[in-house]
């Protein structure tokens, strides 16, 4: 009767687990996620294709250049903060969806530009917008993913920007020369608004509130933490995170990757036809590579280091700082192919150090979620998103200028690879361990 009793019950838990799967919108979402990011990462990018066309259009110098692209930098920096302040506050649905909407408009608008005032004003409008995208995602890899995904989510939606730059490179680059500069921008402006509209019918920012999540996946998503999601008190002011040495190490690390990974998104184009010799036909091809191979080692990157923390061998703090330092020993082979003499060596060379920015990327995104007091994960996300953008806000500036006065990017390069060795040295001796900050009550 026992073995009967047996055999009874585990038939209809077999039964019950045909008809009741766990769900898996939470994928659905870093879908939508990761188009954000590629959207974002085109729109922010494609004035660096179009450099050689406003250049003569407009007649726009190269310093001059150099400060239109640190200026969407500059915006985008300062505003991190209080993007992952809102982004807290209003919840990811209305912060994710109205940035959207606002940069992509801010994308169509530049192809009205009449001269570098004009490209200047609007370049800081997009940075504005852009500002929401990361500090909400880092929210959201938070509320929807379980602990054991989350870097495998960091690096799925952050690769969003070089498989927008992999394959919209040679399309923009294709698109410029059938339609030309400003109706290209004009395309990526509709592409970003229909994205707003389907994000605002489709995400919840609770994933209990969404009917395509049943309760299997709910329950795999909270992962056994008490969940306070109608709490939305902070237990810290955010200017107090920087008291925190974990922050800190976050925000200089950060910098010195973002200094290396723009210079992919702003000069390469140029650096490829003046140093490399190549026409501009050629240049969205080659510029695509490097952006390509970053695309895929990133999702491998934190899927990779999510299964190694997973299986017991590495706490988490070694899992990140091992994948830190590697990828940085890769992103410094930038200074390598400085010094190449072949045009295919220097574009290997080009590949292995952006994939090295995003295998450190891969981690970077996660840890926010690892380590934020309660209902600030978006806030820290945006304290090391706005310290690190300062790297792109001077790295164009620094390399223009560099550029400017030796007529070659050389020296630039180098200096960059030298400025990943210190980012080395941060995530070994100044990152500590990784964990939630306990906040003493006052």
């Amino acid at each position: 009767m026992e073995n009967d009793k047996i055999t009874a019950e585990n038939y209809t838990t077999l039964e019950a687990s045909k008809i009741y799967k766990k769900t898996k919108m939470r994928w659905v979402i870093a879908g939508l996620m990761w188009a954000a990011i590629a959207i974002n990462f085109l729109d922010r990018t494609t004035l660096a294709i179009a450099t050689p066309h406003i250049m003569q259009d407009l007649h726009v110098t190269t310093q001059e250049m150099g400060m239109l692209m640190s200026a969407f930098f500059l915006c985008y920096a300062l505003l991190q903060i209080p993007a992952g302040f809102v982004s807290e506050k209003i919840g990811q649905r209305k912060a994710l969806g109205l940035s959207v909407l606002w940069w992509s408009i801010a994308t169509g608008l530049t192809g009205i530009a009449t001269g570098f005032k004009s490209l200047m004003g609007l370049r800081m409008v997009l940075g504005i917008g852009e500002a929401g995208a990361y500090p909400s995602n880092a929210a959201i890899t938070r509320k929807w993913f379980p602990k054991s995904e989350r870097a495998t989510v960091g690096g799925i939606f952050d690769s969003g920007q070089k498989f927008g730059g992999a394959f919209g490179v040679p399309v923009l680059t294709w698109l410029m020369i059938s339609i030309g500069w400003r109706e290209t921008f004009a395309v990526l402006g509709i592409i970003g608004i229909v994205w707003s509209i389907a994000w605002w019918f489709f995400f919840k920012d609770d994933p209990a509130d969404h009917k395509g999540v049943n309760k299997l996946e709910l329950d795999y998503i909270h992962d056994g933490e008490e969940v306070k999601e109608k709490d939305k008190t902070m237990p810290l002011k955010w200017w107090q995170l920087l008291r925190y040495r974990n922050v800190i190490a976050m925000c200089i690390g950060f910098f010195m990757i973002n200094y290396n990974s723009y210079f992919f998104i702003t000069w390469l184009p140029m650096y490829l036809m003046k140093d490399r010799g190549l026409s501009f036909s050629q240049m969205g091809f080659a510029a695509s590579l490097p952006l390509l191979c970053g695309a895929i080692i990133e999702i491998l990157a934190g899927y990779l280091s999510d299964r190694v923390h997973s299986s017991g061998k590495m706490s988490l703090t070694k899992t990140r700082k091992l994948f830190l330092c590697i990828g940085l020993i890769m992103a410094a082979f930038i200074g390598f192919a400085a010094v190449s003499e072949s045009l295919i060596v220097a574009l290997i060379l080009l590949c292995i150090s952006k994939s090295g920015t995003v295998v450190a990327a891969s981690q970077v995104w996660a840890i926010p979620s690892e380590i934020a007091p309660r209902n600030m994960t978006g806030i820290v996300a945006g304290i090391q998103n706005c310290i690190s953008n300062f790297g792109g806000v001077v790295g164009p500036i620094i390399t223009g200028f560099i550029v400017g006065y030796t007529g070659h990017f050389e020296f630039a390069l180098l200096f960059s690879a030298f400025l990943l060795l210190i980012a080395i040295l941060n995530f070994i001796f100044v990152l500590g361990k990784i964990e939630p900050i306990r906040v003493e009550k006052q």
